[in-house]
């Protein structure tokens, strides 16, 4: 019989040529892109499917990823009383630093002022441009995003790639594993054989991120062009230094309490950084977020959960930019927020966030759905920014990146589900091999 190696076990590197590293051939695809759309704006702008491409094919897998780490994670906790314990850990992570972040924005936009002096007159703005994003958001509501969750079929989420549906299946089909117990066992060891091929798969996939990195530099460049920056530089830079200083420092002051380096962990993560600033999409890494966690030391269960769920519910560049953008549109048209209704902006952006999660430019969508909500801001001032979304959206992308690889650390750490040896060696750049998950009929050896 052939043998299969545990789930997610890295094959031997041999020592390559610093132009073989994933992450030096992105960065040289992102800065030709860039050029390319800059000296050649048609041509970068018709590159546009070289990126969609790429994005398609790594959502393709994103499902199976996500449903198979958390199943046998799931199965071989032993401990189901432990799935609760990390969901409302990391929903509580969430809540707290979203939460943070919206505040963080709020101040920071009182700070800089960056829309102050502009005195835009609302009705003079072309609204038509954002109408389609207003209609968006105004079909996303709470109750039916809850609903939303629920899948059509047992099969649907895994062919439909929604990551809320595949996390619902995913926990559902696991804790029945768990519970079944012994007559399961097979289906998990062929679960984690499957497990071994997709992430195989994953790896050759990113092969061709540098081709996907490059199409989608070159369109945001050539459709848009750098000058576009021009007009709004003030909030394009503002809002890319406030989202530095909460990875730096909020970010930073958790990885220290943690006991890592979160410098050293955006190093160990570059690969992946360079990926979401060429394609403006986390999704597009997050196969690569899930493995690398899994390689860092965090329990396979605390990765399935915490990863998926973060991409929905703890987007804190995302947060950031709703409160910055909403105070610059506010200034630039003349309207001075009282306290109340920036308390009720702040309220409302909270739960319009999670509202619009997982849809194409949700950024752009939650800030519209926000503004509708809170009357007193202009929705057609979004029109003012709507140019420069592109490149702000980059920036939204990789705070949530990182982000997320926190959140993940913390709760592992919370649960002592955390390798710090591991953790260590990886950030360090000396990735130790991964042991062989726990064997799910023994809960005292998995992790509790």
């Amino acid at each position: 019989m052939a043998h299969f190696p545990a789930t997610g076990t890295p094959a031997p590197e041999k020592a390559r040529h610093w132009s073989g590293h994933l992450y030096i051939q992105v960065l040289a695809a992102i800065l030709c892109g860039a050029l390319l759309g800059h000296f050649a704006p048609a041509t970068g702008a018709a590159l546009k499917p070289l990126g969609d491409a790429f994005i398609a094919l790594v959502k393709m897998v994103i499902a199976p990823v996500i449903f198979l780490t958390l199943v046998t994670g799931i199965a071989g906790m032993g401990n189901l009383g432990g799935l609760g314990r990390v969901v409302g850990k990391a929903f509580a992570y969430f809540l707290f630093f979203s939460t943070l972040a919206l505040i963080l924005g709020l101040i920071v936009a009182h700070i800089v002022q960056p829309g102050a002096g502009l005195h835009i007159q609302p009705a003079q703005l072309d609204q038509s441009a954002v109408k389609s994003y207003a209609k968006a958001a105004h079909d996303q509501t709470i109750t039916g995003f809850l609903l939303h969750v629920i899948p059509t079929t047992l099969v649907s989420p895994l062919t439909d790639g929604d990551i809320l549906q595949t996390l619902l299946i995913a926990v559902l089909f696991g804790i029945a594993t768990s519970l079944v117990g012994e007559p399961a066992r097979p289906v998990i060891e062929l679960l984690e054989r499957f497990s071994a091929i997709v992430f195989r798969m994953v790896g050759i996939l990113m092969r061709a991120a540098p081709i996907g990195a490059f199409g989608a530099m070159a369109f945001t460049v050539g459709k848009f062009g750098v000058g576009s920056l021009a007009n709004l530089a003030g909030l394009v830079a503002t809002f890319y230094l406030t989202s530095l200083i909460f990875v730096l420092v909020v970010l930073g002051a958790v990885g220290w309490g943690c006991g890592f380096s979160i410098l050293k962990l955006i190093r160990y993560l570059r690969s992946e950084l360079l990926l979401v600033l060429g394609t403006s999409s986390s999704e597009a890494a997050l196969p690569g977020l899930i493995e690398k966690m899994e390689a860092a030391g965090c329990a396979k269960p605390v990765v399935g959960l915490v990863v998926p769920t973060g991409y929905s519910f703890n987007l804190d560049g995302t947060n950031i930019y709703m409160t910055l953008a909403a105070l610059f549109i506010a200034q630039a048209c003349d309207v001075n927020l009282t306290l109340g209704q920036q308390l009720l902006l702040l309220g409302v952006a909270m739960l319009s966030s999670k509202g619009a999660a997982g849809v194409t430019g949700a950024g752009f969508i939650t800030l519209a759905a926000t503004l509708s909500i809170v009357p007193d801001v202009p929705v057609a001032g979004m029109a003012l920014i709507l140019g420069v979304d592109r490149f702000m959206s980059e920036c939204r992308s990789l705070t949530n990146f990182v982000g997320n690889a926190v959140a993940t650390i913390v709760v592992a750490r919370w649960e002592n589900a955390l390798d710090h040896e591991r953790l260590t060696a990886a950030l360090d750049g000396h990735p130790k091999p991964r042991r062989r998950d726990p064997d799910i009929t023994n809960g005292a050896e998995a992790w509790t």
